[in-house]
């Protein structure tokens, strides 16, 4: 009897598995890591508990964890260099993170204080003095400096898959805003050196083991005085100029999105 007892309840239980609903998995855990770029400014709209570092629910990593159903602890935050990534960013990170997202190196290279720089009439700036200067910090000193950051990121999060992500040319050949000054020379300059730079970047997250994300395409006819304008130009704030609009993150998480898989 106890034996037959048994078999009917085995059979219960077979059936109850075969018409119950489908388990449900736990949201995958997604960590974005990162600068303004991937915080959202440009978006001008920010949580108030993200303080200086203005995270936007407009920026491609929130956009991205609503389409793929992540849990999302973002942590980027304007103004960060990789060093402000390795020291404030990191402790989100475990091996439990599913996904890893990664924007920095344009503070590094000082992108800020070239575009103001550039942004002057000829005689009042030195453009190509910053541009030289950022062009070889792009070359000798931030290589080094992602090698390690990924390194390190891939210690904590040791089984995520990281996503790395790049930044755009800022301009189609055109200055449409009053009060900048940029040159054609000067504007063809700076589309080189953000080149420049997401060929860096490219080139440590491939020897890492990382994914890679080349905006640039995307981008092109898109940027500042483009039709439409993806990237604002001068901007008030001004805090809000030479960044993605609410547009231009959604195209951001068009170009990842693919990625989070």
């Amino acid at each position: 009897m106890k034996r037959l007892t048994g078999i009917l309840g085995s059979a219960v239980l077979g059936t109850a598995l075969l018409v119950s609903p489908t388990i449900a998995h736990a949201a995958p855990s997604y960590v974005a890591l990162g600068d303004s770029y991937a915080a959202g400014v440009g978006t001008r709209s920010y949580l108030p508990d993200s303080g200086a570092c203005q995270r936007s629910t407009k920026s491609y990593p929130y956009v991205d964890a609503a389409r793929i159903g992540a849990s999302l602890t973002s942590v980027a935050c304007s103004g960060a260099r990789v060093a402000d990534v390795t020291a404030k960013q990191l402790g989100p990170l475990n091996a439990a993170v599913n996904f890893v997202t990664l924007q920095v190196g344009g503070n590094d290279a000082g992108f800020s204080s070239v575009i103001t720089e550039c942004a002057k009439p000829a005689w009042l700036g030195n453009c190509d003095g910053a541009i030289n200067t950022a062009q070889a910090t792009i070359n000798n000193t931030i290589p080094g400096r992602l090698s390690s950051l990924y390194a390190t990121v891939r210690s904590r999060a040791t089984t995520a898959k990281v996503i790395v992500v790049g930044y755009p040319r800022l301009f189609n050949g055109t200055d449409c805003n009053a009060g900048t000054f940029f040159s054609a020379a000067e504007m063809t300059r700076l589309n080189q050196t953000a080149d420049l730079l997401n060929s860096k970047i490219s080139a440590a997250a491939g020897a890492a083991g990382y994914t890679f994300v080349n905006p640039t395409s995307a981008f092109i006819g898109h940027s500042v005085c483009g039709n439409p304008e993806w990237i604002n130009g001068l901007s008030n704030p001004i805090s809000e100029s030479y960044h993605p609009n609410v547009t231009g993150q959604a195209s951001y998480a068009n170009l990842v999105q693919p990625h989070l898989s």
